[in-house]
């Protein structure tokens, strides 16, 4: 449901902004309120699960995100609807941590990547379906359906969570939530994710960004320094001991501040840089799930031959290829070369999250794999509302200076494939074996 409703939305957003008047090129703020929002509650996904178990904090979560869909159908302005996402946020915040965590705590680490790699794929039938079904709402229906389509899919995933989902709970003492340091963190989240959505549609002064920048690092420097004193942190230092967690951390927070911004991209590109239907756009991004269910059934394989190290840091490099690449499409772009080109953008796609995500998490003790899963969930969330704030502006800046949009649309794609590409560097400094050390330690 979620990645259904992410993919269709942002296949709408040239409906909506038609529907609300307003530019399509500002529609970022109906994307980055709800990545803002998941961010900002994520860091206390593990916490609540840890209190409250799995299965009602899912529970939960399904029912938030069902009510902010139906208030996201009945928005009738920008605000409304920005306002509504926000509500959907804090539903959605929980629903991928809290499940991520329950796969955690039912197997054992050797099989992390075999089993997330596996348990995503249904999800893959949001991005399978959810561009050309947006296309043909848009087209035949209204943008408002796409969220009301949540609703008999949350009521039944409701119904379906309270007679399947196993409820673990942390079986030691509870501990006291680390109100100081999530104010801390929170303070970071707005203030640099504020800072990069200043261009964007209420511009802030350049003084006044730099301003909310460094206050939001500021805070993180805050944090840092608070989590190292503190008798329970929300995420403790302890954490960034684990070399691949480190690693997989900061190579995640990177890469995905040029990459994130993709889902967001590809629709407006198709749309309003290339002037194709919903419909049309719709088709031409299916390839782009196709390569992501054949991504997710390969990556274990390629991780064992080749290791995280060289597997990492040659994926992202391809990347940041593929990126490029999409700076070279226009009107005389041949459909099968766009077609072929979202093929492969989809399994080189898929491979790197997946690879992401299991260094990152492979490696963590059990007692810590809570607040890691959280503070993984919580990067995830950040670095794409960054990078959707980023792209939008460089599309407004680009369009404000008179630049034709397509043009504005290549120069986005070719500082996304710069950022991406330095997280290779980062990758380097991972471990060079694929299996886990638990497992080498019992051969």
């Amino acid at each position: 449901m979620q990645m259904l409703d992410a993919t269709i939305l942002n296949m709408a957003l040239p409906a909506i902004a038609e529907s609300l008047d307003i530019s399509p090129l500002r529609t970022h703020a109906v994307v980055i309120a709800y990545t803002l929002a998941a961010a900002m509650l994520i860091p206390a996904s593990g916490w609540l699960a840890d209190r409250f178990g799995t299965r009602p904090v899912f529970l939960w979560s399904l029912a938030v995100f069902t009510l902010g869909s139906l208030a996201c159908a009945f928005s009738s302005t920008l605000e409304m609807l920005v306002a509504a996402r926000v509500l959907q946020g804090v539903g959605g915040a929980l629903m991928i941590p809290v499940g991520r965590l329950s796969v955690l705590r039912a197997f054992p680490r050797e099989q992390l990547a075999k089993v997330l790699g596996f348990v995503i794929i249904p999800g893959l039938v949001g991005p399978l379906l959810g561009p050309t079904l947006g296309g043909l709402i848009v087209h035949y229906a209204s943008w408002r359906w796409i969220f009301l389509i949540n609703i008999p899919v949350g009521l039944l995933g409701m119904l379906l969570t309270r007679r399947c989902m196993p409820d673990y709970k942390d079986s030691g003492p509870p501990h006291r939530f680390d109100w100081p340091g999530y104010l801390l963190f929170i303070l970071f989240i707005l203030g640099v994710t504020l800072a990069l959505e200043g261009p964007g549609e209420y511009p802030l002064p350049r003084s006044l960004q730099a301003a909310l920048f460094l206050f939001g690092m500021i805070s993180l420097l805050g944090y840092g320094l608070y989590s190292r004193k503190a008798d329970d942190p929300l995420f403790s230092p302890a954490l960034f001991t684990t070399r691949s967690f480190s690693v997989g951390i900061i190579g995640n927070l990177v890469s995905r501040f040029g990459t994130g911004a993709m889902p967001f991209l590809t629709p407006l590109l198709l749309q309003v840089g290339l002037g194709y239907s919903p419909v049309k756009a719709g088709l031409l991004m299916f390839p782009l799930a196709i390569g992501a269910m054949l991504g997710k059934s390969v990556v274990n394989g390629l991780i064992n031959v080749m290791g995280y190290k060289w597997f990492l840091f040659t994926n992202t490099l391809l990347v940041s290829l593929i990126l490029a690449v999409y700076s070279l499409i226009d009107a005389a772009t041949p459909l099968a070369c766009i077609l072929a080109l979202f093929l492969v953008a989809g399994l080189i796609n898929s491979l790197q999250f997946t690879g992401m995500n299991t260094l990152t998490l492979v490696d963590l003790p059990d007692n810590r794999a809570g607040s890691g899963n959280s503070l993984l969930s919580s990067v995830m969330q950040l670095s794409m509302g960054m990078s959707v704030a980023l792209a939008a502006a460089i599309l407004n800046l680009s369009t404000s200076v008179g630049k034709p949009v397509l043009d504005s649309f290549h120069d986005a794609f070719l500082v996304l494939a710069a950022l991406n590409a330095l997280s290779s560097l980062v990758f380097l400094q991972a471990r060079s074996s694929g299996t886990h050390s638990r497992q080498q330690e019992s051969l």
